[in-house]
């Protein structure tokens, strides 16, 4: 079913948080509510798949803050300022797995919570990949992991696997892939 979205009487930024959004909204049957998002700032980030050959990903594993643990996932990163999608992609790939790609696919916007986050990322699949790093902002050198994707079903139940934009962005590609074929 296809709805109007709400009426916005107004929005503006709360005071002790200025990440957090509050929205004024009024919905088709007339009920008014004020709701509450989080803002991204920044151009948004890129979740890179790439891919080594017909059959491997690159993972790595990095420091996560949130879990206080190494997790293993995709190159991801955020995009700069008059950065493309695809541009990001590439220098995050660089930064952070020492290779670059020939070719680069957008896939989709994946979003983490749109009930109440703006923030998206963009799914780059990465092909025809060459070594080339670039210094990055990580602390350390990133262990690079191939994965095959046919081992997604083992890859998924792994305790330091645990992002689901990683998660999700290594299904839709995969099926995409698979269409292409």
């Amino acid at each position: 079913m296809s709805r109007t979205p709400p009426i916005i009487h107004g929005t503006r930024r709360r005071a002790e948080d200025r990440n957090v959004e509050e929205l004024d909204l009024e919905f088709s049957n007339g009920e008014r509510r004020l709701y509450h998002r989080l803002v991204a700032g920044g151009h948004g980030a890129v979740v890179v798949v790439p891919m080594l050959d017909d059959d491997t990903v690159l993972l790595v594993r990095e420091y996560a803050a949130g879990t206080l643990r190494y997790e293993l996932g995709l190159v991801k990163g955020r995009i700069d300022a008059g950065e493309t999608p695809e541009q990001a992609a590439d220098r995050e790939l660089k930064e952070e797995a020492g290779y670059g790609a020939r070719r680069l696919d957008v896939l989709r916007a994946l979003t983490l919570n749109p009930t109440y986050m703006s923030h998206q990322s963009w799914l780059v699949l990465a092909r025809d990949l060459y070594p080339e790093r670039l210094v990055g902002d990580e602390p350390e050198e990133l262990e690079v992991v191939p994965w095959k994707l046919d081992r997604l079903d083992e890859l998924m139940l792994l305790d330091d696997f645990s992002e689901g934009r990683s998660l999700a962005a290594l299904f839709i590609a995969r099926e995409w892939l698979g269409k292409q074929a």
